[in-house]
């Protein structure tokens, strides 16, 4: 297979100046929900030791398999710093993260520029200064356009973002955004004729196939339509195509109180129907291989990049999306 989206790929796929000798040393781990705990050993049943608040970055020192094999996802993170470790978190509460900073690019073409978050989270501000009012949090590894370049009094660069929902210019930390090259995005398996390719969504095990000429050649978790807190939610069965692409959503519905969402730069969406059921990263879990979305195909970044590459129709460098022509054959079973 070119790709396997299961078990650590994720985790540990290396940044910039990556030590291959210890693949944790900068790894890092964000909260994604209201609080998690650490327990003494890798299950739920174990002492607790103490409990952080969403958002809180902690280092991962190791990983561990807990002994629950009914478990949907048995990946425990170790949790610590350096050759401390102070116990266990459930990795489905985890976003892994890392901190690399950036150097600024000053020139932005009109057609401006796709850039992924590449530290735990920064804050997208109503003006290029810190103590001006934030609008919202930009998470590791979320995608946004930046259309220019501003340099503060201070010195500091910031970098214009455009907000794709409300077509609105926000300011953000300039070195906390990684400018995406042309290579990265580059079509996977491009000699591969469209019509050979299909995607497979299997509910019942809440996995994607990706098959070209019907060898299967990626496969992923995912996490589908759930049961939330305000009603049941599905992914729709039967056949459908990846008629509209783009890199960069921000997607919201809903009051955030009951179920509702306000989620920033989703990243590589594919949508399949018009309703707005779609592939695309997800940073606000890592929960994957059990239902729990508003119906779209929840993904890890990496694995939804792969997909974003992989299928029709291709969405140029500087556009902000693709729609119609000739999409990838998706097919979505129990």
């Amino acid at each position: 297979m070119k790709l396997s989206g299961l078990g650590l790929a994720g985790l540990l796929s290396p940044p910039l100046n990556f030590d291959f000798n210890d693949p944790f040393a900068t790894q890092q781990g964000r909260v994604t929900t209201r609080t998690v705990w650490v327990y003494k050993l890798p299950s739920k049943e174990a002492e607790k030791v103490r409990f952080y608040q969403r958002d809180t970055v902690l280092g991962i020192n190791n990983t561990a398999i807990s002994d629950d094999v009914e478990a949907h996802n048995r990946i425990w993170y170790q949790v610590g710093m350096e050759n401390y470790t102070e116990g266990y978190v459930y990795s489905g509460d985890i976003h892994p993260v890392r901190t690399m900073l950036n150097t600024p690019q000053m020139e932005i073409p009109r057609d401006g520029l796709l850039a992924e978050i590449s530290v735990p989270y920064t804050d997208a501000h109503e003006e290029p200064d810190k103590e001006s009012d934030v609008v919202y949090r930009m998470y590791y590894e979320t995608t946004h356009w930046v259309k220019g370049v501003t340099t503060n009094p201070d010195g500091q660069i910031w970098y214009e973002v455009r907000d794709d929902k409300w077509d609105k210019l926000y300011f953000a930390r300039a070195e906390h955004l990684r400018i995406m090259m042309a290579d990265e995005l580059a079509p996977i398996s491009p000699e591969v004729p469209n019509k050979d390719k299909r995607i497979q969504v299997r509910l019942d095990q809440q996995i994607v196939i990706a098959y070209e000429n019907n060898v299967p050649v990626f496969v992923t978790a995912a996490s589908t339509g759930g049961i939330l807190r305000v009603g049941t939610y599905t992914t729709p069965q039967g056949n459908f195509l990846t008629f509209y692409k783009r890199p960069s959503r921000h997607m919201a519905a809903g009051d955030i109180a009951a179920s509702g969402f306000d989620l920033p730069g989703v990243p590589w969406v594919q949508y399949i129907t018009e309703s707005g059921i779609s592939f695309h990263g997800t940073y606000w879990h890592n929960d994957f291989g059990r239902p729990r979305s508003h119906g779209c195909i929840n993904l890890t970044s990496s694995a939804a990049k792969w997909l974003y590459r992989w299928t029709s129709p291709q969405v140029p460098l500087n556009k902000e999306f693709s729609f119609g022509g000739v999409g990838t054959k998706v097919e979505i079973i129990e």
